[in-house]
């Protein structure tokens, strides 16, 4: 599904980005381009280009050191992506599928799996129904 503004390919950056700035923030306190850039694994300039898209859309802003802080807008769109991870991985993981697959699959889907099916599957995943379900 997309969004009037966004492209799929833009929403999932935005999405990527916000959830990392959240991910490293709850680990250390703090968000520096430095550590976003080694989390997601790309160059500090992409990093840079990035964020400032991400200021413009008043998803983050820096603090009085340069650290990037979530909005309140950026924090709820990075919880809800978390969100989303983390069940898809723990679901994929509860069916077998190793760790990191489960990671980078979780990543894949969380984007673009509709509300109703996530809602659906993270009922599943925590009713623990899913030990009864015969495949």
């Amino acid at each position: 599904m997309r969004r009037a503004d966004e492209n799929n390919g833009t929403q999932k950056t935005t999405e990527d980005y916000l959830e990392a700035i959240l991910e490293i923030f709850q680990k250390q306190g703090y968000v520096r381009s430095i550590d976003l850039a080694a989390l997601l694994e790309v160059s500090k300039p992409s990093v840079t280009y990035t964020t400032k898209r991400l200021k413009e859309k008043n998803y983050i802003t820096t603090d009085h050191a340069g650290m990037l802080v979530l909005t309140e807008e950026g924090r709820a769109i990075a919880e809800r992506t978390l969100d989303r991870h983390q069940i898809l991985t723990q679901l994929l993981t509860s069916l077998g599928v190793n760790a990191d697959q489960a990671q980078t699959d979780a990543c894949k889907v969380e984007h673009d799996l509709s509300e109703e099916s996530f809602q659906a599957l993270k009922s599943l995943v925590l009713s623990d129904k899913l030990q009864n379900i015969n495949f």
